[in-house]
C-alpha cells in the first residue's frame, strides 16, 4: 500500500514563507499523480496544487503564482513551498497520492495532514 507522511508545518507570520514536504512510499505501485490539499476549520478540503508523473503542474488560483509543487524522485518526496503567505492560507495541509492498483483502476492515498497557522 501506498504511504504518505507529512511534514514542515508550523505557525508563521504573513509574508513568510513555509515549505512542506510528502515522503511517498509507494509499494511497488506506480503513482500517477501527487497533489496538495488544504483545510480550513468548517470548510471542505481544497485541491491547491498538483504534479502529474509527466511533470505537469497545476495550482488553484488562490496559490498560483505564490506556491510551487515540486518532486524529488530521489527522495520520493513532493514538496509544496509556499510564498507570501496569508492568514487565508490556514489550514491542515494534506497530501495526496494517486496510485495504480490494477488494470484501469486507480485509488486516491492520503496523508494524515500537517496543520499550517498564518497570523496576521
Amino acid at each position: 500500500q501506498v504511504q504518505l507522511v507529512e511534514s514542515g508545518g508550523g505557525l508563521v507570520q504573513a509574508g513568510a514563507s513555509l515549505r512542506l514536504s510528502c515522503v511517498v512510499s509507494d509499494g511497488g505501485l506506480p503513482i500517477l499523480e501527487r497533489a496538495w490539499f488544504r483545510q480550513a476549520p468548517g470548510a471542505q478540503r481544497e485541491f491547491i496544487a498538483s504534479i502529474h508523473s509527466s511533470g505537469h503542474t497545476t495550482y488553484s488560483d488562490s496559490v498560483k503564482g505564490r506556491f510551487i509543487i515540486s518532486r524529488d524522485y530521489a527522495q520520493k518526496t513532493v514538496s509544496l513551498q509556499m510564498n507570501s503567505l496569508t492568514p487565508e492560507d490556514s489550514g491542515v495541509y494534506y497530501c495526496k497520492a494517486v496510485a495504480v492498483i490494477d488494470i484501469g483502476k486507480n485509488r486516491d492515498f492520503w496523508g494524515q495532514g500537517t496543520q499550517v497557522t498564518v497570523s496576521s
